[in-house]
């Protein structure tokens, strides 16, 4: 297997991705863009979550589709990003359509980044994120995108250092088929740091492809292995928020299990991960170029989608830009 030509999500055919920014709140938003309706999945394993339109996608749920996924900054008021991306996505004509109107699907989980600069919550205060919502959808392209202090990672943090977007993908080259392709993106808003304690390699470097995240070797051994990196815990203070993507037709328990399986590739990427402070969730996307999935080829998607979302975390932290007094992994 090797990296998609962009080695980003948008090398799965049939998504596009924008972001966002609003600097002066410290915050930004992402959308995932497939260019249909794609069968859609998630998986909630942090102990904070905040989302919208989890449940229209579960697996017991009629829809089985989403327009669009959204991931923003600005705890729970980042939830209004996916209202400006309904109205993107109705103004272009696209969603469910229920007894003669139409209502897109637009799951969304947020991360907590507040008050990096200027507070959403005060009084008075005209949020951002209906605007940054309707602005990321209009932004997403099948191209390149920037990674780090950019969209829903411009003010997520680690411990101890500036968190960011991260993507990253996997071409799988099957012989006598058409390849599939898997990618990830995330948010990294952990409690937890994605660095072996006590050193500036990342945690995800077994994983790595080249020098995607800097190269840096792994120690023989972590020189601190009992060591809780963290934040001050603070409840719903935290979060790490991701999406998968496949060009594999996938059903949406199929997509579920994708969901899934990528989990551990946070948990293996950020130490720690889950905790009862953080909201961590994973979307999944199915544009279903290629033809149906049986559960040997589901077995390696899933493989690729936790690679691929290692990958992604150590991306984000490595390509993230210090802002205020926050530093980055670059600063070390």
């Amino acid at each position: 297997m090797r990296p998609g030509p962009l080695n980003l999500i948008t090398d799965v055919p049939g998504i596009a991705l924008g972001n966002a920014e609003a600097p002066e709140y410290g915050t930004g938003t992402t959308v995932i863009l497939p260019d249909r309706r794609a069968v859609a999945a998630a998986d909630v394993r942090g102990g904070g979550p905040g989302t919208r339109e989890i449940s229209a996608i579960e697996a017991d749920a009629l829809n089985e589709l989403a327009d669009a996924v959204v991931l923003s900054g600005g705890s729970a008021w980042g939830l209004e990003a996916a209202s400006g991306t309904m109205e993107w996505l109705r103004d272009a004509g696209r969603g469910l359509a229920v007894a003669g109107s139409l209502v897109p699907i637009v799951p969304s989980a947020i991360l907590f980044d507040l008050p990096r600069r200027r507070d959403p919550s005060g009084a008075g205060e005209a949020l951002p994120y209906r605007s940054l919502g309707r602005a990321a959808a209009a932004a997403a392209g099948p191209g390149a995108f920037a990674l780090g202090t950019v969209g829903a990672g411009f003010g997520a943090a680690t411990a101890g250092l500036k968190g960011g977007l991260g993507s990253a993908s996997l071409v799988w080259e099957r012989e006598g088929a058409a390849p599939l392709t898997v990618g990830a993106v995330v948010a990294v808003n952990a409690l937890g740091s994605a660095l072996i304690p006590g050193t500036k390699a990342f945690l995800a470097a077994p994983w790595e492809i080249g020098a995607e995240f800097g190269g840096i070797p792994m120690p023989p051994r972590a020189p601190r292995p009992t060591a809780i990196p963290s934040k001050r815990p603070v409840p719903g203070a935290n979060t790490t928020i991701a999406a998968v993507a496949t060009d594999a037709a996938l059903t949406k328990p199929q997509a579920r299990r994708l969901a899934i399986m990528a989990q551990d590739g946070l948990s293996r990427a950020l130490h720690p991960a889950h905790t009862p402070f953080d909201g961590d969730t994973v979307f999944a996307l199915s544009t279903g170029r290629e033809p149906g999935t049986d559960a040997e080829t589901l077995y390696i998607l899933g493989t690729m989608a936790a690679t691929c979302l290692s990958r992604a975390i150590a991306r984000g932290v490595y390509e993230a830009t210090a802002i205020d007094t926050l530093p980055a992994w670059r600063d070390l």
